[in-house]
C-alpha cells in the first residue's frame, strides 16, 4: 500500500462517538457548530431510520433542550411535528388535592413539546450527512477501541482507521464503552414495566399534560399533535404481561378506567410496547480520554419525563467544554478537560437519579398516611406561588447551572 493510500485509509478527527441516535447524534450537531470534527459510530442504517415505524415512544422535551435542538440546527427539521405542553396537572388517584402548573403565569413560552421517536430520528438522519465535520459511520459497529495516554483509535468495517482525542460512550444503558472501560455500574429494577401507546380522543387536550399517581405507579396523558395523545401507564411487572395480552377491546377497557372520559370517547391508536423499569448510573462519567453521556451514563425511572432532558444536559455541557478547550488548543481529551464535564454535571444527575426515584417510591403505593402526606404537599406546593414558580421553571430545564446551549446562547 502507498503512502497516500494508507493515509486515505485513516480518518484523523477530534472525537469518536460510538452510538449516534438521540444523544449521541444531537452531540455531533452541536460539536460541528463549535468548530469540532467527529466520527459517529452507529449500528442503524440511516436509511432505516428515516423510514422507520413508530416504537410507540414520545418525550416531553423541556423548554432548555428544545434550545438546545436550535442551537444544533435540529429543531427546523422537527418544528412543524412537535406539540407544545402548556400546562401540566398533578393528581394523586382520586384524591381532590391537585397541583397545576401554567407557563402563562410565569412567561410566554411552553413548559416543553412532545416529541414523537421517529420525528427527532428522521432530524438526526436527514441533518448528520450533510455536515462537513462530521463522518457518519452507519451502519456499522466499532472494532476494538484502544485509548491511550495520546488519543483513541478504533477501527470501522470497511477497514478504515479512526483516530480521535476524545471517546464519547452514548450507547445507550447496555453501553459498550463503558463496560469495555471498566465502569462499575449500580442499577435496581422497579418491578414496573412501562406500557406505552398512543390515543386519539374525540375532544381536544388543550396541551395540558395529565400526570395522575395510581397505586400501581405514574400514569402520564401527554399532548401530541391533533387529537392525540401518547400514554406512558406504570404497572406492577407481575400485572403487565396480562395486560399487554388483552384483546384490543379488553386492553382499550382497562385503558379508560384509569383514562377517564374527559377527553371523550377515545380510541387505541397502532400498537401498544411494554419496556422494563429500572434505575441506574455509572460509577463516574469520565476515564483516560472518556466521556459517558446519557443513558451509558445513568437511566432513570420515566416519572416527570427526565431522562432525555437529563442526556441533552449532559450534551450541552459536554459540547461546552470540549468546545472551549478546543477554542484555546487545549487537548480535549486532557484529564482537567474531562473533570469539568464530570464535575459539571455529575451532582445534577445525582439530585434528579434520587428525585425520580423517591417520588415513584412515594407515590406508587396506597398507604394511607402516605396518601395523606403527599395530598397535603400538592396543595401546600400548588398555593405556595414563589414555590410554585421554583417547580415550574425545574419544569422547564432552567434551573441549575446551565451550559450556553441551554440558555438559548451560541456554543
Amino acid at each position: 500500500m502507498t503512502a497516500a493510500a494508507a493515509r486515505e485509509n485513516i480518518l484523523d478527527t477530534d472525537v469518536l462517538i460510538v452510538g449516534g441516535g438521540f444523544a449521541g447524534g444531537t452531540l455531533a450537531c452541536a460539536l460541528a457548530r463549535g468548530g469540532v470534527s467527529s466520527v459517529v459510530i452507529d449500528r442503524e442504517n440511516p436509511k432505516a431510520a428515516l423510514t422507520a415505524t413508530y416504537d410507540g415512544r414520545a418525550f416531553a422535551i423541556a423548554l432548555a433542550a428544545k434550545r438546545l435542538l436550535v442551537g444544533a440546527d435540529l429543531w427546523d427539521l422537527m418544528a412543524d411535528e412537535v406539540n407544545p405542553i402548556g400546562d401540566i396537572r398533578v393528581t394523586d388517584g382520586e384524591s381532590l388535592m391537585f397541583l397545576h402548573y401554567d407557563h402563562e403565569s410565569i412567561g410566554d413560552e411552553p413548559f416543553g413539546f412532545m416529541i414523537e421517536t421517529q420525528t427527532l430520528r428522521h432530524a438526526l438522519a436527514r441533518k448528520l450527512p450533510t455536515l462537513d465535520r462530521v463522518v457518519w459511520a452507519a451502519p456499522a459497529e466499532a472494532g476494538p477501541i484502544e485509548r491511550t495516554a495520546g488519543g483513541v483509535t478504533t477501527s470501522l468495517p470497511d477497514g478504515r482507521t479512526v483516530r480521535a482525542k476524545l471517546l464519547v460512550g452514548a450507547d445507550g444503558r447496555g453501553s459498550r464503552v463503558r463496560e469495555e472501560a471498566g465502569i462499575p455500574l449500580t442499577r435496581w429494577s422497579y418491578h414496573q414495566t412501562g406500557i406505552v401507546c398512543t390515543v386519539t380522543h374525540e375532544q381536544p387536550h388543550g396541551n395540558i399534560a395529565h400526570e395522575r399517581f395510581l397505586p400501581s405507579g405514574p400514569f402520564a396523558i401527554l399532548p401530541l399533535k391533533g387529537h392525540r395523545s401518547s400514554i406512558v401507564w406504570t404497572e406492577r411487572e407481575k400485572l403487565a404481561p396480562a395486560i399487554m395480552a388483552l384483546d384490543d377491546a379488553a386492553f382499550l377497557q382497562e385503558l379508560r378506567r384509569r383514562f377517564g372520559d374527559f377527553m371523550g370517547d377515545i380510541e387505541v391508536s397502532g400498537p401498544r410496547f411494554a419496556y422494563p423499569l429500572s434505575l441506574q448510573y455509572a460509577h463516574r462519567d469520565t476515564d483516560r480520554r472518556l466521556a459517558l453521556v446519557a443513558d451509558a451514563a445513568h437511566g432513570m425511572h420515566p416519572i416527570a419525563g427526565q431522562g432525555l432532558n437529563m442526556g441533552l444536559r449532559d450534551v450541552a455541557a459536554l459540547a461546552e467544554v470540549v468546545v472551549d478547550a478546543h477554542r484555546l488548543g487545549q487537548d480535549i481529551g486532557a484529564p482537567d478537560v474531562l473533570a469539568a464535564y464530570a464535575r459539571w454535571r455529575r451532582f445534577d444527575n445525582t439530585m434528579m437519579l434520587a428525585l425520580t426515584d423517591g417520588l415513584n417510591r412515594l407515590f406508587s403505593n396506597n398507604i394511607p398516611p402516605l396518601r395523606m402526606a403527599r395530598d397535603m404537599g400538592l396543595a401546600v406546593v400548588d398555593r405556595i406561588p414563589p414555590l410554585k414558580k421554583f417547580f415550574m421553571r425545574h419544569a422547564m430545564g432552567l434551573v441549575g447551572d446551565l451550559p450556553r446551549m441551554l440558555k438559548g446562547e451560541p456554543l
